[in-house]
């Protein structure tokens, strides 16, 4: 039984419609969760999406900004948001889906950018972003009964070789070494099992995510993996394949980040 998830953020859903929908008939997950839906829940393109089979969705939108939306052919269950920091933004959607006996619980993140200045000091942006990562420490992957399944766009690429230039980014919002120590500690204080690097082995370029910024962005190939896919370790054994559709950067009007698909074999 193969059995698919896609992280997405889409950076607008209503502005880039078009190509979510591109993206549904060219690949056909099993689950979309999309991140930056940058709409409330009302003015979410429900009809059209579920009528390309999306029966089940839910989501967790604020106008204009944020926003994070699950879209599935299978039944959803026990949703649920967390309000990180308290702050009433619309970052985190979770929820349950069963395959076989396995429940399996979701979530959908889309943790703070942290503004350019990474000094919580003289940036408030970024003390936020730090704040987010921290209370994200307590999220357990694995419990009695339910296995875990984390995605999104988590604007850290923790890894060397999840940016183009370790050395050059070392300074940089999204690699410094207290956000990049604070996710890696996400994953081993909540046991989670970071997919994309079971996948492709660390010592591999490995993005998802390239600047609008880049005049020829493919060129340059100055990217981060910035989206992230994430499980408890009882899903390790059954993940048959990673996907990041790098192509999807080019197509008209994208979003700055592409689709990454992780495929089950259960």
């Amino acid at each position: 039984m193969r059995f698919s998830v896609t992280t997405w953020n889409i950076n607008s859903v209503r502005l880039r419609l078009p190509i979510v929908e591109q993206f549904i008939v060219g690949e056909k997950p099993d689950i979309l969760c999309l991140q930056e839906i940058k709409c409330r829940a009302e003015e979410f393109p429900l009809e059209p999406l579920k009528a390309m089979g999306y029966e089940h969705i839910i989501l967790h939108g604020q106008k204009g900004y944020h926003g994070v939306a699950i879209l599935s052919k299978v039944p959803l269950s026990e949703d649920h948001r967390q309000d990180y920091c308290g702050v009433g933004d619309a970052r985190h959607i979770s929820a349950i889906f069963e395959r076989g006996s396995r429940r399996i619980r979701i979530h959908n993140f889309y943790v703070p950018a942290g503004g350019d200045e990474p000094d919580r000091s003289i940036n408030p942006k970024f003390g936020h972003k730090l704040d987010f990562v921290e209370e994200m420490k307590a999220l357990k992957a694995s419990s009695p009964g339910v296995s875990s399944i984390l995605v999104g766009d988590l604007n850290i690429a923790p890894l060397e070789h999840d940016v183009w230039s370790h050395k050059q980014m070392l300074k940089i919002v999204s690699h410094t070494p207290v956000e990049t120590e604070g996710l890696t500690q996400v994953m081993e204080k909540g046991g989670w099992l970071d997919l994309m690097r079971q996948h492709v082995p660390a010592s591999e370029k490995l993005y998802t995510w390239w600047s609008y910024r880049a005049k020829d962005w493919e060129a340059a190939d100055r990217g981060r993996r910035l989206d992230h896919i994430w499980s408890s370790p009882d899903l390790g054994p059954f993940l048959d394949k990673i996907e990041v559709l790098k192509e999807a950067r080019g197509w008209n009007r994208p979003s700055d980040h592409v689709p990454v698909t992780a495929t089950f074999k259960f």
